[in-house]
Order: C-alpha cells, then sequence, then structure tokens
C-alpha cells in the first residue's frame, strides 16, 4: 500500500463534493482522479480535489495507474452499471452512495455483482455515523433493556437543486422512500438487530415541487410520509418525514423505548441553513430517560467545528470515510456497511414505496417483495 490512500471519485455534484471536502481533512489520502460529466460540477469540484485529474468517463478513471479506491456519488440510477463496469475493468475496493440500486430489476445484477466482486465494498449510510445517533446506538440497549419501539422523524427542507432534476423523480432516485429513507430503515435493522417482516407506509406529494416541470413532466416524488415497521424479533420501528418542515431546530430525532426506559438522540441540521440572527446553531444531545429512578438525563455531543464545516451530515461523512480507508489498507477486514446492508435498505424503501401507493401492507419473504391486503 502506497504512503497515501488515493482515490478516484465517480460523481461530483453536491455529495460528492462533500465527500471531497472530507476526503481533504483524512490524514495520507488524496483524490488522484475524478470523472463528473458536468462542466459546473467539474469546476466547483477542481476547488476541493486540486491536484486531480478530471476525465471522461469511468473508463478512463480505471485506467490511471495511482489509484487504490473508488468512490461513487453519481445519481442512484447510475450506481449498479457503474459498479458492474469497475467489476469487469478493475475491482478496487469500493464506497457507494446510498441507495445501492432503485429498482426490483437490479437485483440479479447486483447479485452477479456480489458474488463475483473479489474486493470489499462498502455502502454509504453516513446516518450511522452522526455522533449523536452513534451514542444511542451504543448505549440503546443498556438504556431500554431492549428495544421495542423505535421512531425516526425527519422535519427537514425540501430536495435541493441538483444536476438535470434527477432527485425530482422516481424512475431516477427510487423514490423518495428510497433516496432519502433508505438510511432510516438502515438504522432500523441496525438499532433493532432485527430483519423487517412487514412495512406499511401512507404518504403524499403535498406541498413540493408541484409547480414544475422539466422536459414536459411534473415531479413525481413524495414529500412526507409514515412508515411502520415490523420485525423479526417483535419489536416495531416507525419513520415520520416531512420535509416541508425546515423551521425545526432539530432535523432528525431518534428515540428507542424498551421496558427499562427511553434513550433519544436529537440532530440539527445543516449549519449554512440556520438562520444567523437565532444565534448560534443547535448543539446535538443525547437524552437518556430511565423509569425507575425517574430522571432524564442531556447530554451534549458537539462536533469538532472543522469536520461540522466540511458537509450537510453532522460531521458523519468524515468518520465514515476514516473507517473505509481502515478498510483499503487492511486495518479493517470487513467494511461495517455491506452489500447485504445496503440491499435490505432499499427493499425495504422500495416496500414503503409500493405499500403507500397501493394502500396495502408488504410483507418481506425471503427476501423478495410480495404484497397482501392490510
Amino acid at each position: 500500500m502506497p504512503a497515501k490512500v488515493r482515490y478516484g471519485v465517480v460523481g461530483c455534484g453536491m455529495m460528492g463534493q462533500e465527500h471531497l471536502r472530507n476526503i481533504a481533512l483524512l490524514a495520507d489520502t488524496e483524490v488522484t482522479v475524478v470523472f463528473e460529466p458536468d462542466a459546473d460540477m467539474a469546476r466547483e469540484a477542481a476547488a476541493f480535489a486540486p491536484g486531480a485529474k478530471f476525465v471522461g468517463s469511468v473508463a478512463e478513471l480505471l485506467e490511471v495507474d495511482e489509484l487504490d479506491c473508488i468512490l461513487i456519488a453519481s445519481p442512484n440510477h447510475c450506481h449498479v452499471p457503474q459498479m458492474e463496469e469497475i467489476r469487469k475493468k478493475r475491482p478496487l475496493p469500493l464506497l457507494v452512495e446510498k441507495p445501492l440500486f432503485t429498482d426490483p430489476k437490479d437485483l440479479a445484477e447486483l447479485e452477479t455483482f456480489k458474488s463475483a466482486y473479489p474486493a470489499p465494498v462498502w455502502v454509504a449510510m453516513e446516518y450511522r455515523y452522526m455522533p449523536p445517533i452513534a451514542a444511542l446506538i451504543e448505549q440503546a440497549e443498556e438504556a431500554t433493556g431492549g428495544i421495542k419501539m423505535l421512531t425516526i422523524r425527519e422535519h427537514r427542507f425540501p430536495f435541493l437543486d441538483k444536476v438535470g432534476a434527477w432527485n425530482r423523480f422516481n424512475k431516477y432516485s427510487g423514490g423518495t422512500f428510497v433516496e432519502k429513507c433508505c438510511h432510516f430503515f438502515d438504522l432500523m435493522r441496525l438499532i433493532i438487530k432485527s430483519e423487517p417482516v412487514r412495512v406499511m407506509a401512507s404518504a403524499g406529494q403535498d406541498a413540493n415541487h408541484k409547480d414544475e416541470t422539466y422536459d414536459g413532466e411534473q415531479p413525481d416524488i413524495l414529500d412526507n410520509g409514515y412508515v411502520i415497521v415490523d420485525f423479526e424479533n417483535g419489536s416495531r420501528a416507525m419513520l415520520e418525514l416531512c420535509m416541508f418542515a425546515e423551521g425545526s431546530r432539530y432535523q432528525e430525532e431518534v428515540v428507542a423505548i424498551g421496558s427499562e426506559g427511553k434513550i433519544e438522540a436529537f440532530v440539527p441540521g445543516p449549519g449554512r441553513f440556520w438562520p444567523s440572527d437565532l444565534g448560534d446553531p443547535p448543539v446535538p444531545q443525547l437524552v437518556v430517560s430511565p423509569r425507575k429512578p425517574k430522571g432524564p438525563r442531556q447530554i451534549d455531543i458537539p462536533v469538532d467545528p472543522t469536520i461540522l464545516d466540511a458537509g450537510d451530515h453532522n460531521g458523519s461523512t468524515f468518520y465514515q470515510h476514516e473507517g473505509f480507508v481502515a478498510v483499503v489498507r487492511g486495518d479493517k477486514q470487513v467494511p461495517e456497511v455491506t452489500l447485504e446492508d445496503g440491499r435490505r435498505a432499499v427493499e425495504m424503501g422500495l416496500a414503503a414505496q409500493q405499500s403507500a401507493r397501493t394502500g396495502q401492507a408488504v410483507i418481506l419473504l425471503s427476501n423478495k417483495l410480495s404484497s397482501v391486503a392490510c
């Protein structure tokens, strides 16, 4: 392994640039080559990776010798074909942005990829690494005495403008419950430590993007909804999403409850969106509330300002890359977020999309989706 871990980056839009900024903060890493087809995005990305070579395709990127790993941060529907191109030509350690795929038709190709890819693959699920959520994950079992109920609430801003407006359409993004919420379904599996068996959802597009058109098409993505998930171990979880609630003090709230007590994580949204006239942005918090003796404990969990300023995800992108680089170097043997984790989170999102559309529950059996009446 060379002195520096050398990244190739596929896709440098808004999220790709956040990755570049965080890679730059890591010791002994550099970005050597970038493929970004949009000229404006490429120009912006060059400021964060001044030493990188910019190329015109994934194939050209793979021809660069100075390369130890690859990050895919392209639009969602591009992930699977780009992964397959990398597998066939130069299978290096891979960090793939969520969602891993967008359509059930991708599953066969993904299974072929999984069985044949010889290098580690880490699926980017940044929310695991937000410090207050990471603290909740670590302490949840003890604080609750065993989780019976888990609630995740995200009250946030609408989808941001991205190249080609790909995030406005289900056919490119996979739908809101896939694009935005696979993070939360991943957290449900991780925190509850069980597999989902039934998904029920109610959702709509009630406020956002209704007056927009792109090439004659109106956006069809959801902007709010509820999802309830039953798990094999008898626990249940609920997601509450609203994408026209950016006036909130905290953007994400995660609550785990068991027979012994409750634990909550509170995560503010991006600091750049916090109005300066309101003073300093909120500090992330963890609250532990035992039943006996009663007495909630509130714990501030501040994030290093340099890391916090490098992105919109409460420092989590930096911590995620620390883990991935350890895998690339061989210091960590197995990615913390596997292809299986990425697949299951998308399947839960697709099930929620289907349930919201049909009004029926979706049963998850043998890793396949099948709908039944509620």
